[in-house]
């Protein structure tokens, strides 16, 4: 435990100097190499095509790209994985995104109530309050991941397990004295 969390520490200390320059954003195509099921999910939302809700008189408007295609410098257009999650450029590997605590400590943030106010705020030409805890429901792309993954880990088990019963019946039959 003292260990790790020396290392985590160090690791931290270490990419803080980088970090305050911001990471630099991989695209939302990177993301679906490891997380395809929450890719997809995100894919289908309302967040994937949020400059395409524009106008052309809107798409050059400074006021709305914002928060439509906020990281259009960056040329990542719409609201991708890493306009709530942080750019992946150190929490992106896969060792790092292995260990939750290793990939928030080198910028991987876990969105909050806060950070979607920056848009979705009284400022924003809805017609309704934005209630976050509401709002989450539709943009849930972890429990989608999540079950992949434990779907993907229970498939390994069965196979690892298939595999095992041969072996203990070759080594019981050797076992046993011929008749």
């Amino acid at each position: 435990m003292g260990s790790r969390f020396l290392l985590l520490f160090a690791l931290s200390a270490a990419l803080a100097p980088l970090r305050a320059f911001g990471a630099e954003f991989m695209g939302p195509e990177s993301c679906k190499v490891c997380h395809p099921a929450a890719y997809d999910a995100w894919r289908d939302s309302q967040h994937a095509h949020a400059a395409s809700a524009l106008s052309p008189k809107q798409l050059k408007d400074g006021r709305c790209l914002s928060c439509h295609s906020p990281e259009q410098a960056k040329n990542v257009a719409d609201v991708g994985c890493e306009t709530c999650h942080g750019g992946g450029q150190y929490y992106a590997p896969r060792f790092v995104m292995k260990d939750a605590e290793l990939a928030r400590a080198v910028g991987l943030v876990d969105p909050s109530e806060k950070m979607c106010l920056k848009c979705h705020d009284a400022n924003a030409p809805s017609l309704q309050p934005f209630k976050f805890v509401e709002k989450l429901k539709l943009i849930d792309h972890w429990s989608v991941d999540r079950a992949a993954k434990k779907e993907r880990r229970e498939a390994r088990s069965e196979k690892a397990a298939k595999e095992e019963k041969p072996e203990k019946a070759e080594k019981s039959a050797k076992g046993k004295p011929s008749q």
